[in-house]
Order: structure tokens, then C-alpha cells, then sequence
């Protein structure tokens, strides 16, 4: 007589099976993480040779050291936020904000920015989506500022550097920046800025997925989507942390506390300005921050300039292009751009 296994039955072995290795993985990921300062200082300085407080040990020790640290937070945090995102789509994402109260649809529309982080290369389709959906202008914008701005790389990388503390610090005024700048462009009144084709699209119903993800299946997506975010931002890592090891090594310090250093009332909207031409992600731009800081940068300037990195960038710019016209573009980043150095020079304060 042939027994038959239920899928149900089948279903609950393959996630039973899939933990181990994972449980594996996670403590080599904890191992390495808790070594890894101890290991690089051993390398450069003892088995390497150069001093330490030298110039060129100080870079090769930052640059070994801040690779592999961004390297293993990258890892974790990609795979854990997948994961997690493999219960939510853009579709989901778009009902949750349609249809809300406004002060409901500001707060809920900041939160899953955060939690549902989106590329700049998405911004076109989920403005579209979401506006022909009929979500309202404001509303959409906050959740387009909160996903780059505060999104899970920047918290876990600044809270890794400069204290959990910090990291609160710049969730809460990262929030406050895209709920106040959506408000803003809300209240404004600028759909007639926005496109004609945006709300001339007609979107079908979502198609969502029926069946359950097995563990095993959630896990796999994890996987490939960190190889597929680290091939693409690897450059940005690298050429961050080269950067960021020149400056630790051989910058003055005096020239950066001259210049940029919190008694200096315009430091914050230079750095503003500054961050908007380059194309980064936080990954890349963390280890600028830090060097910045360690040579007398204030912390909330160098934080001001990480936000004008990835919350205003040139690339961001010109694809928003595309379905906003220069008035509400020019609204958008001034909006934005002022937000961040009001919260650059409060950190400045505060911290």
C-alpha cells in the first residue's frame, strides 16, 4: 500500500532542513565580525610591519578593515531585509497607502519606505504606480525620500560606525525629513507638475502570489539577491573606502576642522552640495563619513553629506526627470536639500 506525504508535510521538512545550514553560516558571520579589527590590526601592523599612527598604516589598516566590516554588514543585512521582503511587493505596498487618512498615509508611507527600500532605477515605475493608483502626490513623495534616505544599509552601516545612538538619531530625523517634505509638496498643491502620461496609465489588477514560500525557497531568494547587490555596488564600496583610507592616512587634520568643522555656519550646506554630483549608495559613502569625522569633520555635517549622496543624487534627479517637470524637480530637491541641512546642523548641536 503507498503512503502518500501531504505537501503541507513535505513543506515543514524543507524548512526544518534549511536552518542548519543558516545557523552556520550566522555564527561564522558573528565570528568574523567580533575578529575582525584584532585580525587586520595583527596583519598590518605586526606581520606587515607598519606602524601603527603611521600614515600608510593607518590607511591599509582603515582600507582592510572597512572593506570587510561594510562587506559583512552588506551581507547580513541584504539577505535578513529579502527575506523579510519576500512577504511584500510594490503592489502590497501601493493598496497599504491607498485609500488612508492623510496624517495615517504620511507615517505609513515612511515606515515602508524604510521597510521596503526600492533602487533608484525604481523610482520611475513606483511613482507611476502608485500616483495612477491614486495614492496623493505627497504622500508618494515621502515614501520615494524615506526608501533611499533611511533604508536598512544606511541604518545598520551608520549604527556600526558611530553607535546605535546615532543610528536613532538619523532614522528619526531621516523620517521627519520625508514626512515634512511630502506634507510640504503635498499642501502645494503641484499635480498639475507631475507628467500627463503618469496619470493616464491604467494599472491591472496585482497579480500576487498564492502559494506559500517554503523557507528554503525565501532563503535562496536572500542569496541571489546579495551576490546581485554586491556585483553592482562593489565599486562604490571600494572606491568609497580607497578614499576614505587616503583621507584617514595623509589628510590634515587641521585643513577639514578648519573648514568643515562645526563652528563654521556654512559647513553643512557645502557639504550638501557637494554630496549631490556624487553617485553613491550608503555603502560607499559610509566610509567617507567616518574618515571625515576621525579628522575633525562634525559628525552631523558629514551625516548631512552621506543624506545628499543618496537622497539627492544627480542619477536620482534625472530619472525623476522623466515623469516630474522641472518646477516640482526643482520643489523636490530644494525641499529635500533644506530638510537635510536643517537635521545637519541640529546633529551638530546634539551630538
Amino acid at each position: 500500500m503507498t503512503q502518500t506525504v501531504s505537501p503541507r508535510r513535505d513543506l515543514r521538512h524543507e524548512d526544518r532542513s534549511a536552518w542548519m545550514p543558516l545557523a552556520l553560516v550566522v555564527a561564522a558571520w558573528i565570528a568574523l565580525y567580533a575578529l575582525n579589527r584584532s585580525l587586520w590590526d595583527w596583519v598590518v601592523h605586526d606581520v606587515v610591519g607598519l606602524e601603527a599612527g603611521s600614515n600608510a598604516g593607518d590607511a591599509v589598516q582603515f582600507f582592510l578593515y572597512d572593506t570587510v566590516k561594510i562587506g559583512l554588514l552588506l551581507v547580513g543585512v541584504i539577505f535578513v531585509v529579502t527575506v523579510l521582503r519576500t512577504f511584500i511587493s510594490v503592489e502590497r505596498t501601493r493598496e497599504l497607502l491607498g485609500g488612508r487618512r492623510l496624517v495615517v498615509g504620511y507615517a505609513l508611507a515612511a515606515l515602508l519606505g524604510v521597510a521596503t527600500p526600492f533602487c533608484s532605477c525604481s523610482a520611475v515605475p513606483v511613482f507611476i504606480g502608485f500616483v495612477a493608483a491614486g495614492v496623493p502626490l505627497g504622500i508618494t513623495m515621502t515614501f520615494l525620500i524615506a526608501s533611499p534616505l533611511v533604508n536598512e544599509v544606511a541604518v545598520v552601516l551608520v549604527g556600526g560606525s558611530f553607535g546605535w545612538h546615532v543610528a536613532g538619531l538619523y532614522v528619526a530625523t531621516g523620517l521627519t525629513i520625508a514626512v515634512v517634505a511630502g506634507v510640504v509638496i503635498g499642501r502645494l498643491g503641484l499635480e498639475r507638475w507631475v507628467e500627463p502620461f503618469v496619470y493616464e496609465t491604467r494599472l491591472g489588477a496585482a497579480a500576487l502570489a498564492g502559494r506559500r514560500r517554503s523557507w528554503r525557497e525565501r532563503f535562496s531568494i536572500g542569496r541571489a539577491e546579495v551576490a546581485y547587490i554586491l556585483r553592482k555596488i562593489w565599486p562604490f564600496v571600494l572606491a568609497g573606502v580607497g578614499i576614505g583610507a587616503v583621507i584617514h592616512g595623509w589628510a590634515p587634520e587641521d585643513f577639514f576642522a578648519r573648514y568643515a568643522g562645526a563652528d563654521n555656519p556654512l559647513a553643512v550646506p557645502f557639504a550638501v552640495v557637494l554630496g549631490i554630483p556624487l553617485y553613491s549608495n550608503a555603502a560607499g559613502a559610509i566610509p567617507l563619513v567616518e574618515a571625515l569625522h576621525a579628522k575633525g569633520v562634525a559628525l552631523g555635517t558629514s551625516l548631512a553629506f552621506m543624506m545628499s549622496i543618496v537622497a539627492l543624487s544627480l542619477p536620482e534627479m534625472v530619472l525623476l526627470r522623466r515623469v516630474l517637470r522641472p518646477r516640482l524637480l526643482a520643489t523636490f530637491a530644494g525641499v529635500v536639500a533644506v530638510g537635510i541641512i536643517a537635521v545637519g546642523s541640529l546633529l551638530n548641536v546634539v551630538l
